[in-house]
């Protein structure tokens, strides 16, 4: 049987394209039927509806936006539900709430079916080169999953029980968008007092601090390129996340909390479609009120 994946956006669809172009076979189904056209050229048979890629595979892999989503291709709440996921393994990779994603891992059981987490950690360009890291929960399923994934994920980690590996990746996410929120504020800095933003870019490159998402967001930084890899609407979304994670737990966030105030004032300047690194339009804004 073919793999299915639903959900081709920035992230969903290299990461398709991905396992296309290793033989994997897919059937794989978008709400924008335009974001099918590449993976119907690499080989992928592109249905009708979401019901019929339950109806074609086994393995059904998920990258959707948010919870309601995922919710509305599962057909939740609706007695097409139990129908979708009995006998299944129901992958899903995207970013949820982990009070969700247990409650999703119960229903899905209850159903007959079988859950795997799989949150992944990388932006567009790691996701078109396969170099994503995956972070996995749930039962036996895992290991086999893993293997399905190596196309996508240079590096899987098993991380335990439902909701570990979301967890997991809210963990990652607090050291992404503080580090990339911090440089924007040094890029801005350094440019409010006249410096030579080459030679600060060379400086940070060449440094012990330097990483491939450093060294993307100050290129973009640097050249004023806000084209999408992580969208400040996806970035502030894992913000209110993390947050209400924290909160639940009773965990302080304190450099999260400055950021997720950050990134909401940066999309109420109109920026959400913009690159992550566009946290600079908000740093910008409350310079010029000082």
């Amino acid at each position: 049987m073919p793999v299915g994946f639903i959900g081709l956006g920035v992230m969903g669809q290299p990461m398709a394209l991905n396992l296309a172009r290793a033989g994997t076979k897919l059937v794989v189904w978008n709400r924008t039927p335009g974001r099918c056209a590449p993976l119907r050229e690499a080989g992928a048979e592109v249905a009708e509806s979401a019901a019929e890629v339950f109806r074609k595979a086994r393995i059904i892999i998920l990258m959707m936006a948010n919870s309601a989503a995922t919710d509305e291709v599962l057909g939740r709440g609706t007695p097409a539900f139990a129908e979708n996921v009995s006998q299944r393994i129901i992958v899903s990779t995207g970013t949820n709430s982990p009070e969700y994603s247990k409650g999703l891992d119960t229903a899905i059981r209850e159903a007959g079916g079988c859950y795997v987490e799989a949150p992944v950690s990388g932006s567009r360009k790691p996701a078109e080169a396969g170099r994503l890291v995956g972070m996995l929960a749930g039962n036996e399923a895992v290991e086999g999953i893993r293997v399905l994934l190596a196309p996508v994920c240079h590096e899987t980690v098993s991380c335990g029980p439902v909701p570990n590996a979301l967890l997991m990746k809210l963990s990652v996410n607090i050291f992404l968008i503080t580090l990339v929120t911090g440089l924007a504020e040094a890029f801005h800095f350094a440019e409010q007092h006249r410096l030579d933003l080459v030679k600060l870019v060379s400086i940070l490159n060449a440094g012990q601090m330097a990483s491939d998402i450093s060294r993307v967001k100050l290129g973009k930084l640097a050249a004023g390129d806000f084209d999408i890899q992580a969208s400040i609407s996806d970035v502030l979304k894992n913000n209110q996340l993390i947050a209400e994670a924290a909160r639940r737990s009773g965990v302080a966030s304190p450099l999260l909390d400055v950021c997720h105030a950050l990134y909401a004032e940066t999309e109420a300047l109109g920026h959400g479609g913009s690159d992550m690194a566009a946290v600079l339009r908000a740093i910008e804004q409350r310079t010029s009120e000082i």
